[in-house]
């Protein structure tokens, strides 16, 4: 016997759908057949003719081995500051106070039950207070800032992840993305060289952020009966079936650098991230390997321009092509958008120019950029290296919207010879 599905659904307001559910039975409501399929076996209407053919790409988690879940804090008001010095101030006023008055004092509400005030208290007194702990976290898109890094578990942060998190401490480089989103539109990756909170990319419900780290390196600390004979050079966290399929492809192994870029530059293709769309919503991004290696030394190379701009490292900011207005408190008082004009005001008088639409719409995951950056910092004043931060992201989004343009010229011909990988 087969058994067959069907769907139907009702949009609009609560008397309207009531009013459309007394009037209509099963045999005269408007049924489409589905064919839910595995792994995820969904019980809506998608559009699957591109489903086989893009389940044939690499997934991220099979291409990065190692990764996790950002830092969750559980007290970001507490754990995370704008600054080192106001970092430490804060480590230091919270370990000594009594329980209950740094609780009020911080406004910490009650415990949870990964964190508590009185562990972490005890977590910042056991870790001895020492200043080389505090370290730069990504907290949201281009947004530096500073935490008291002990990376024990429901301590003074709650889930710092320290397996993953300690291999970006030292020089590396790696991807942030989600494995779900709500969003309408999958624009959900973005390089970081630090520590990243799990909220880095997308604040939004199912949204959560994961980190996948371009090298590992050796944990100086770990002791156990076989740490003496691991490796203390960092190694590539990439899938050695990838390298072995790629170098037979090529004729030469791409270094490693190279295969991140070419990841980060199609996952910023808008042409893939349209196709693709319905598949991004439920799951990791697969990446297509071409077999043409010009093509991927070409790819790889608007890949490292992107990193370079994000990274806030490329030459490309040495040319802003936003400017901040008019003489005076530089307090964010407001952030409003003149679209006629193309200013981004923060406050009556004050504003950056030359802003175009496309920019200040721009989203990376959960957050539209350029307002995102400067509604944190509202009641706050603007220091100088803000106010040219906050022209060196305009710019970045402003060259990388370029660059997607470029991409989305080669794309077409990934898909053409896209390599098979071995399971």
């Amino acid at each position: 016997m087969t058994t067959k599905i069907y769907h139907a659904e009702f949009w609009g307001l609560r008397d309207t759908k009531y009013n459309r559910l007394l009037e209509c039975d099963i045999n005269s409501t408007e049924w489409q057949p589905i064919s839910p399929k595995s792994e995820f076996y969904f019980f809506v209407p998608r559009d699957e003719r591109l489903l086989e053919h893009y389940e044939n790409f690499s997934k991220i988690t099979d291409i990065f081995p190692v990764y996790s879940v950002g830092i969750v804090t559980a007290r970001d008001k507490l754990t995370i500051q704008w600054t080192a010095k106001e970092t430490w101030t804060t480590v230091v006023n919270f370990s000594k106070m009594d329980t209950e008055l740094a609780r009020m004092a911080y406004k910490l509400g009650k415990d949870a039950r990964d964190w508590k005030v009185e562990f972490a208290q005890k977590d910042l007194i056991d870790s001895g207070l020492d200043k080389s702990k505090i370290i730069p976290i990504l907290y949201r898109p281009f947004d530096v800032r500073y935490t008291y890094y002990t990376g024990k578990s429901r301590g003074f942060q709650c889930m710092p992840r320290k397996d993953v998190m300690h291999h970006m401490m030292q020089d590396n480089m790696g991807l942030h993305t989600c494995r779900q989103i709500t969003s309408l539109l999958w624009n959900h990756i973005l390089i970081t060289n630090d520590i990243t909170d799990d909220c880095y990319v997308s604040n939004k419900t199912r949204e959560r952020g994961y980190l996948f780290p371009l090298y590992l390196y050796p944990e100086t600390d770990k002791k156990d009966l076989f740490s003496h004979i691991e490796t203390q050079q960092k190694r590539p966290n990439l899938s050695q079936n990838l390298i072995n399929t790629l170098t037979s492809s090529y004729g030469v192994t791409p270094a490693p650098e190279m295969i991140f870029y070419y990841i980060y530059a199609v996952l910023y293709a808008n042409i893939y991230r349209e196709r693709y769309a319905e598949f991004l919503k439920t799951d990791f991004p697969r990446v297509p390997f071409t077999g043409d290696f010009e093509l991927f030394k070409e790819l790889s190379g608007y890949g490292e321009q992107l990193a370079a701009l994000h990274l806030m490292k490329s030459p490309e900011l040495d040319k802003p092509v936003t400017r901040f207005q008019i003489a005076g408190k530089n307090s964010v008082d407001k952030v409003l958008y003149d679209k006629e004009n193309e200013r981004v005001y923060i406050s009556k008088d004050q504003y950056f120019d030359s802003v175009k639409i496309e920019v200040w719409e721009y989203h990376i995951g959960g957050y539209q950029v350029c307002f995102k950056w400067l509604k944190d910092r509202k009641g706050r004043k603007l220091a100088l290296d803000e106010i040219k931060q906050y022209c060196h992201i305009i710019t970045a989004l402003s060259v990388t919207i370029k660059i997607q343009h470029k991409i989305d010229s080669l794309y077409s011909n990934v898909e053409k010879t896209v390599l098979k990988l071995p399971v």
